[in-house]
């Protein structure tokens, strides 16, 4: 979630029609905190490799979920869970008319019950980085061959990388996980996003 995804699109051209339409409900309901382009780019391009299903929790207002929708093949069925209801009814409207995109309303766990994925963004839940968020069972959510993306890192300059002064324990987390070949991708100067893939053993 970025804190200003949304004005960040401003003057983008080149936009699919779904994000249009998503950055348009973002801007109704004043939710500053869509993904930003740079980080829509990449899920449009993640999404068409995924086979069956494509998960992310966080919706907002369902920017980062069209650029999901607007990358993935014919066939390919979309989960998003958003634990704000009001949202949750929003961003549906803005997918009434694609029945192979769910928008769920609650906790991001809900995700579990539609899993594994090809495709798992984790943006609003799971991602192990506050305080009581246990980071996402990808050996469990994780189809083999997966992929998962942890949004929203400042990008690292050392090794450890560090965040606030202190060992940046939640991308470590994804970096250093034994079932994932995970690599930090800078996507702007102030922005990077984890990328792992689940091994196949």
């Amino acid at each position: 979630m970025a804190q200003t995804g949304t004005d960040a699109h401003t003057g983008a051209t080149g936009l699919p029609p779904l994000v249009s339409a998503a950055l348009s409900a973002a801007r109704v309901h004043r939710f500053p905190h869509s993904c930003r382009p740079e980080q829509g780019r990449l899920l449009h391009a993640l999404a068409g490799g995924a086979r069956l299903r494509i998960g992310e929790t966080g919706t907002g207002l369902g920017v980062g979920l069209a650029w999901l929708a607007s990358g993935a093949a014919p066939g390919v069925r979309l989960y998003s869970v958003e634990r704000d209801p009001e949202r949750a009814r929003a961003a549906a409207r803005v997918f009434a008319d694609r029945p192979e995109v769910s928008v769920l309303d609650g906790d991001w766990r809900r995700i579990e019950e539609y899993g594994p994925f090809d495709l798992l963004v984790l943006d609003g839940g799971g991602q192990g980085k506050a305080p009581g968020d246990r980071p996402a069972d990808v050996e469990r959510l994780l189809a083999p061959g997966g992929t998962v993306v942890v949004d929203d890192f400042t990008p690292a300059t050392g090794w450890p990388p560090l965040h606030d002064g202190a060992v940046d324990r939640a991308r470590l987390h994804w970096l250093e996980h034994p079932a994932l070949r995970a690599t930090e991708l800078r996507l702007a100067a102030d922005l990077s996003t984890v990328v792992g893939t689940r091994l196949v053993v």
